[in-house]
């Protein structure tokens, strides 16, 4: 099996958990492949870019199961992917879900920096990947309004961890996408949107889902 760490927004493929998850899978011989999604810049960053570049990488793979493992939007890319590859993507592992995106964005932003954002067609946001400021472009949200992860057919197993005191994602959202999906196993836990605490915890049962053990 193939495996895939799709990282979150404003964070990069050298991140906590992608760290992480890769350290315990070379560990079972199986190497993390982890697009970076900054590429070739960040501001000019959309949904359709994550989604074409995640494409073109599976597309080098001779066929065998693949599976995704994304956080926060990199989930919503797994979700479409999913979708869309179905004859490739055999299993899915979903942190924190952004499965409102872009829905939410007003709301995420507040409407006076929603707005700012509209009119000058830029927005600074803080980059974890970099340690600082950096802009993105209004298309980032012109683009997403395309995608609806909520509406995404995905028949393949889905594992979903999501933290009860995420600020970022509200898990009563990622609770009814579950509870309308016999695919979906979700696990609730006390923790952040980073869900950094958590991670041995959701290890040993990512271990099993991906019949590592």
């Amino acid at each position: 099996m193939q495996l895939f760490y799709l990282h979150g927004f404003a964070s990069s493929a050298q991140s906590k958990k992608a760290a992480y998850f890769a350290e315990r899978l070379r560990a079972h011989g199986v190497t993390l492949r982890c697009p970076d999604f900054n590429e070739p810049d960040f501001p000019s960053l959309t949904m359709t870019r994550m989604l074409d570049r995640l494409a073109a990488d599976i597309a080098t793979i001779a066929p065998q199961p693949i599976a995704l493992i994304g956080s926060s939007l990199g989930a919503v890319a797994a979700i479409h992917t999913a979708a869309r590859m179905a004859d490739r993507v055999d299993r899915l592992v979903l942190l924190a879900p952004a499965v409102m995106f872009p829905k939410d964005a007003e709301k995420v932003l507040g409407v006076d920096r929603f707005r700012a954002w509209q009119r000058d067609g830029t927005l600074d946001v803080f980059h974890f990947g970099y340690g600082s400021k950096r802009p993105l472009n209004y298309a980032f949200y012109e683009d997403g309004q395309q995608y609806d992860a909520l509406a995404a057919d995905v028949r393949q197993p889905i594992l979903i961890f999501q933290g009860r005191r995420d600020e970022a994602v509200d898990y009563r959202v990622v609770e009814q996408y579950a509870a309308t999906r016999p695919n979906v196993t979700l696990t609730l836990l006390d923790d952040d949107h980073q869900l950094i605490a958590s991670l041995p915890r959701i290890w040993t049962d990512v271990a099993a889902f991906l019949e590592l053990t």
